[in-house]
């Protein structure tokens, strides 16, 4: 079954409606999915970690059926830091002042600024299939442009790349996840209906580029001023990423966490493409349980 014994819900956290998933007991688990998708990516690994955890999987602000405030000149309300006050609140709403989070794409970038912001918050952070957006952004060249060239098309001046997308959606979805090759069969099919479900509503699309805006301004910022001031990692910190898909190709990615995390850090690459947690989650969940 898709997510059994898991509730469906919508909480209001930090003036955000905020769609979840939660299920399980134990320690507090903070699962946060990457673009274009929403929590239903975690449906492979969340019924297990249950087992263990009590397993909280929302959609991030602007993405899924979440709240989607309005785009701004700045892009602000897409800093991450007010992304992972968000969900600093849905914990805390929930009875959780301290928790662990395993985080994808964009996802692990809100991760990375909440343990910067809230350090008190984190107890262990699990990153996939990332580097730190500034290190992204200071090591561009000809194959990170090429290679992540919705980067720079998604961050275009709104709303330029919104109409584009909007011309047709589903198509979209299809191109943009298709980093490694991959059939229209390549998700599961309910998983792949709530992707284009939150794709086709109002906002989502603007809210995805926002994302991105953010990312070139507010959030370097943001990253700039945390290197200056010595803010680092204290958590432990495991970092994955899949071995078919860019990261290993453009970096040392241990090497490069190394100068972010000021903790205990360990990480590798787990056999798949973007998709660590679709593609091969028994391997993720092998690494989480010796991590978490």
């Amino acid at each position: 079954m898709f997510f059994a014994g898991f509730t469906l819900e919508t909480r209001t956290a930090n003036g955000q409606q905020i769609r979840l998933r939660r299920g399980g007991s134990g320690p507090p688990l903070l699962l946060l999915r990457g673009n274009p998708q929403t929590h239903a990516m975690w449906h492979r690994v969340a019924p297990v970690l249950a087992r263990r955890f009590t397993v909280i999987a929302p959609d991030i602000r602007g993405y899924g059926f979440t709240s989607k405030p309005p785009v701004t000149p700045d892009s602000r309300h897409y800093a991450k830091r007010e992304m992972a006050k968000d969900l600093v609140a849905l914990m805390q709403g929930l009875g959780h002042d301290r928790f662990r989070v395993v985080a994808h794409d964009r996802g692990a970038r809100v991760a990375h600024r909440l343990t910067l912001d809230h350090p008190a918050a984190v107890d262990r952070l699990c990153t996939m299939d990332i580097i730190p957006t500034l290190a992204h952004f200071e090591r561009t060249d000809m194959a990170f442009a090429m290679g992540y060239y919705h980067w720079f098309f998604l961050a275009q001046p709104h709303d330029k790349p919104e109409r584009m997308i909007l011309r047709d959606t589903e198509d979209w979805f299809d191109l943009h996840t298709s980093r490694e090759p991959k059939d229209k069969g390549f998700f599961h099919p309910e998983a792949r209906a709530d992707y284009l479900a939150a794709l086709r509503e109002p906002g989502t699309v603007a809210a995805i580029c926002e994302d991105y805006r953010a990312a070139t301004a507010l959030d370097l910022d943001h990253d700039r001023a945390s290197r200056a001031a010595g803010e680092r990692i204290a958590c432990p910190l495991l970092a994955l990423w899949g071995s078919q898909g860019a990261i290993p190709r453009w970096y040392d990615a241990l090497a490069i966490w190394r100068d972010y995390a000021s903790g205990p850090l360990t990480g590798g690459a787990v056999n798949s493409g973007h998709y660590l947690a679709e593609e091969a989650p028994e391997e993720v969940l092998a690494a989480l349980d010796r991590f978490l």
